[in-house]
């Protein structure tokens, strides 16, 4: 299934019931009085958190939310009843926008967790609550007060270990591809990946991490070029950044340099947060090279960029240095679950 990882939908909480007007006459009552019930209250719509969904998908198709509105409110002091809520179920991550401002309601990030989007209206009241010593057949009621009915923008933040950094055609998918189930499209020619793609890493059967491929960056991605600001934000919850570098471009491509310096001014124009995660360099497509020149290559990369973190030279596509390079990332990611549980 496609990922989606954005969607807009409309909520609509319920009308409040309307109060009604009524006067008892019963036998030996014989002066009666007003009994005219106050509506119900209008249901409410929530967001709810569930793990058994992992796309907004859904969204896509079912736009909009409705509750239930108040029922009316009747004789012999009879309350309408309540209208009933809606609960929408979203994965867990949605952050949830109000369309028109850009305000954030809210982020759901705990399974069950519920988030009040859209107030139900209030009920409206009967005569019997405007009777008085001088008013003893009131004919006066109040309507429900309208629910509110608002746009919303979600979105969905991918949850992952480990994020991949790049250029189109830096290996990003070829690299996830290699380590997990994930069959993102790879050719033998430039393009980008077009939507984000999660692969679980299995380094044994009880060890495991999940890697993020994002779309590719590129130049001027932090101030909405290509898809890289639509997508950068999917880094924000990861523990570690993996900073691949083409090291065998195409001639029409940037040098392994100026496409490395490219994604690390992206990365600090979009968040000092980011910017500030574990990142390691990753030096991929060795394959690309001679055998003997593989070492001085690389090292002229890292001398260049001034890297100071780890650096870690492989084949997506041949496999060779992947799984040295996994091995590394399951040592690192528990050495940091470890401190955090301490």
């Amino acid at each position: 299934m496609r990922f989606v990882d954005e969607a807009v939908i409309r909520v609509e909480a319920g009308d409040g019931g309307n109060g009604v007007v009524g006067f008892r006459r019963e036998k030996y009552i014989p002066k009666g009085g007003p009994d005219g019930g106050d509506g119900g209250d209008g249901g409410s719509v929530y967001l709810v958190a569930t793990e058994n969904i992992n796309t907004l998908v859904d969204f896509r198709y079912q736009t909009v939310h409705r509750a239930q509105r108040g029922q009316n409110g009747m004789g012999c002091n009879c309350t309408g009843r309540k209208g009933e809520d809606c609960f929408v179920a979203v994965p867990v991550g949605t952050l949830v926008r109000e369309a028109e401002t850009g305000e954030i309601m809210g982020e759901l990030i705990t399974p069950g967790e519920t988030l009040l989007v859209a107030q139900g209206g209030f009920h409206g009241l009967g005569n019997a609550r405007f009777k008085s010593s001088i008013n003893r057949t009131p004919q006066q009621t109040t309507k429900g007060t309208p629910g509110e009915h608002r746009m919303l923008d979600l979105e969905l933040t991918l949850i992952a270990d480990v994020g991949l950094l790049g250029l189109p055609n830096a290996g990003k998918s070829s690299l996830i591809r290699a380590v997990s189930s994930a069959r993102p499209k790879v050719a033998d020619y430039p393009f980008t990946t077009l939507h984000p793609n999660l692969g679980v890493v299995r380094v044994d059967d009880l060890r495991s991490f999940v890697m993020a491929d994002i779309p590719g960056v590129i130049e001027g991605a932090s101030e909405g070029a290509g898809l890289g600001l639509q997508f950068l934000k999917h880094l924000s919850r990861t523990g570690l950044l993996l900073h691949l570098v083409d090291v065998a471009p195409y001639e029409s491509m940037a040098s392994p340099v100026e496409s490395a310096r490219v994604i690390i001014n992206e990365v600090k124009s979009w968040s000092d947060d980011l910017a500030n995660k574990p990142r390691w360099l990753v030096l991929n497509k060795i394959d690309c090279l001679v055998p003997d020149e593989v070492e001085s290559h690389c090292q002229a990369i890292v001398d260049e960029l001034e890297w100071q973190g780890p650096v870690f030279k492989l084949s997506a596509l041949t496999g060779g240095g992947t799984w040295e390079l996994m091995y590394a990332i399951m040592e690192f990611l528990e050495q940091k679950r470890q401190g955090v549980s301490e």
